[in-house]
């Protein structure tokens, strides 16, 4: 059985051009995959005699496949890793007709390297260790760079990695170099295992307490503001890691933590450091009007209005969860009444970006509205920008039972200042009135 292979979808380069016409080259049918149907990288046979591409076998195997997909006979318990052998002779075959073929574009394939076993993996693990216990910072944070790279190399590596305690293994080793701040590290080991640690989540819960101890803490604070761009982005996907998992309570103590996620939005890193640490200042104030007002004291309410007023979606929703978070505090709405750009920026997302962003918009601004201290100011200027008009939309075509409490309660309180609309209303004077 041959399958001709056009220079279109093929994992092999293959852009032939020979007197302006392509030419087809034909690939033996013992050197494709039965699954994938391309030639085989790094072919391998199982206990059946059937010889498959290793990455589409494990892929088989890892969705539940427990049978051979040509034989269709039931595989023993271990056969993915201990009869999955390696067809030599096939793969030296594929490398000298690849080469033979050269001039056609199409490139040897490598030798491909030997996978990980769990012994490999417990061996791996049991150095690094070994490393921390004696405070090896060097040693260790070689070792664990030549992990990260192992794990990259395929899905297999990285599941028998993770399986074989590397996350315990790693957030014991970053608590025992805690110590020392990230400034007179030199090597970085900290920001290596950090690293590796953002490849292993979700992490359970005797990792987040090794990582979330005051040493570890007072370490991720000082990366956050020392580190390199890498070490920051992992510094902050980690805390938003700690805070997703009820721990923010305890996270949000840690003294200049609420200065460092700050900055980061403040002078971003990059669009990656500064979602992620949205996110987890959105953990940290949403329940806790303690945390919302130290935020506030940095004028985070501020940034984060300016900011809106030119963003992408992503963005946007998680400033407009993080600001509605904030208003939860009296000092965060006390700023956020006073910055001019507040009200019209919220009303103005409204529709704009997204429902989820919309929801935020309006629980934010009944946050202000709710809470104006006896001030009208907030209302009225919300009325001024269309936001009654708006409020009105969202009701006719739906919301969450929470948004439509909190638009129908705005209306009511915006409903004696209709004689500041300065909006035309003639495309919305088909809605109708809840009240």
């Amino acid at each position: 059985m041959t399958s001709i292979v056009r220079p279109r979808k093929t994992s092999v380069k293959m852009n032939f051009v020979r007197n302006d016409s392509k030419i087809g080259i034909s690939i033996p049918g013992h050197f494709q995959c039965p699954i994938s149907l391309e030639l085989m990288k790094d072919p391998v046979t199982l206990s059946t005699g059937i010889t498959y591409d290793r990455q589409s076998i494990e892929r088989w195997l890892e969705t539940g496949g427990r049978t051979c997909p040509v034989s269709n006979k039931v595989l023993k318990e271990g056969d993915e890793e201990e009869e999955m052998i390696p067809n030599h002779s096939i793969r030296r075959m594929i490398q000298d007709w690849c080469v033979a073929n050269k001039a056609y574009g199409i490139e040897r394939i490598p030798t491909p390297r030997t996978p990980v076993t769990r012994e490999i993996v417990e061996e791996m693990l049991s150095k690094i260790r070994m490393a921390s216990r004696e405070g090896d910072r060097n040693r260790c944070s070689c070792l664990v760079q030549k992990m990260v790279v192992t794990a990259k190399e395929s899905q297999r590596n990285r599941r028998l990695i993770r399986e074989g305690g590397a996350a315990q293994t790693l957030s014991m080793s970053f608590e025992n170099f805690a110590g020392v701040s990230v400034e007179s590290l030199g090597n970085g080991v900290s920001e290596e295992i950090l690293s590796a640690l953002t490849m292993l989540f979700p992490l359970d819960k005797e990792v987040l307490r090794h990582v979330g101890s005051p040493e570890s803490m007072n370490c991720i604070v000082s990366i956050l503001n020392f580190g390199s761009l890498t070490g920051r982005l992992n510094a902050a996907l980690v805390v938003k890691e700690l805070v997703s998992s009820g721990r923010e309570y305890l996270i949000a103590e840690t003294q200049g933590l609420v200065e460092a996620l700050t900055k980061l939005i403040r002078e971003p890193v990059s669009p990656q450091t500064t979602k992620a640490s949205l996110i987890a200042v959105f953990y940290m104030v949403r329940s806790d009007e303690k945390v919302a007002s130290q935020f506030a004291d940095m004028n985070l309410a501020s940034l984060i209005v300016e900011k809106l007023v030119d963003s992408d979606r992503s963005m946007c929703e998680k400033s407009l969860a993080v600001l509605d978070g904030v208003f939860g505090s009296e000092n965060g709405r006390e700023k956020g009444c006073k910055h001019a750009l507040t009200v019209p920026v919220l009303v103005k997302k409204m529709f704009r970006v997204s429902e989820m962003a919309t929801e935020f918009a309006v629980s934010a601004l009944w946050r202000l509205c709710k809470n104006d201290a006896g001030e009208v100011g907030c209302l009225i200027e919300a009325v001024q920008v269309g936001a009654f008009q708006k409020l009105l939309l969202l009701l006719q075509v739906g919301c969450s039972e929470g948004t439509k409490e909190k638009a129908s309660e705005l209306l009511k309180l915006m409903n004696g200042y209709r004689e500041w609309e300065c909006i035309e209303t003639m495309d919305f004077k088909g809605l109708k009135r809840p009240f």
